[in-house]
């Protein structure tokens, strides 16, 4: 992937703390170049490879509600613009409508819906996203406009790059339901608490930007998905726990 000029960014990045962010990734050009051909190579792949569980899911997901196969709500990726996910749909038709951000209980999921998000299958379908290049195998999770609203000018960077599939945040925070169990204002939680935490490492991960550093998050979260336990270094608070974990 080629990183614009400068100038040529949107004004809202256009900024002194996304600036240092720019310069370390403008130092790997040939890293950034590997990234798109591996994204482009591997998705080709393993769309293919996956093509029949992609029916199974399609099958199971139209058989068990109502509502469309993928859920295609719209998300923000490199730039700041915004795109449509894919994501196999694992909640009830018109779940948006409400809070963005998911627990344990939510009564929307459906019980198809559940096996696909305990086993990450809901994710598979991005796949197709990071063929087109609107997300890439390793970088910040897509959020929702709501959420991006609530960036700050140093959480701006992280649209330097294509939203991604998997991060050190995504794999740290893969049990972030149960942070919200109990919690009566979720989304005030989560813009206040969860995400400027998520942020830290997203962040960190620019710093240390390598196409060998991707990699290794990748395996990490290959056994993320197999039960490997990856614990953070930043304090949660919430209304069941307050603890403080250790890398």
């Amino acid at each position: 992937m080629i990183l614009k000029k400068w100038e040529e960014l949107p004004i809202e990045l256009q900024t002194e703390e996304v600036r240092k962010y720019y310069d370390i990734l403008s130092r790997k050009k040939v890293s950034l170049f590997f990234k798109r051909i591996f994204d482009i190579f591997v998705s080709a792949i393993m769309l293919v490879m996956l093509s029949p569980l992609f029916i199974i899911l399609g099958i199971a997901i139209k058989i068990d509600s109502e509502g469309p196969i993928f859920y295609r709500q719209i998300r923000v990726t490199q730039y700041n613009r915004k795109f449509r996910i894919f994501k196999f749909r694992s909640m009830v038709q018109g779940a948006d409508r409400g809070s963005q951000v998911t627990i344990n209980d939510d009564m929307r999921i459906t019980r198809v819906g559940r096996a696909v998000r305990k086993y990450r299958l809901d994710e598979i379908s991005q796949l197709i996203d990071v063929f087109r290049g609107t997300m890439t195998f390793v970088g910040t999770r897509p959020e929702s406009l709501k959420y991006v609203e609530a960036y700050t000018p140093e959480m701006m960077a992280t649209l330097l790059l294509p939203a991604g599939v998997t991060s050190l945040a995504s794999i740290y925070f893969k049990d972030e339901a149960e942070l919200l169990d109990n919690v009566e204002d979720i989304d005030k939680v989560y813009t206040e608490q969860i995400l400027p935490a998520k942020m830290y490492y997203n962040l960190k991960e620019i710093e240390q930007f390598s196409f060998w550093g991707d990699i290794k998050i990748m395996f990490m979260t290959f056994f993320a998905v197999l039960g490997k336990e990856y614990h953070h270094e930043l304090e949660i608070d919430n209304r069941k726990s307050k603890e403080v974990q250790k890398i």
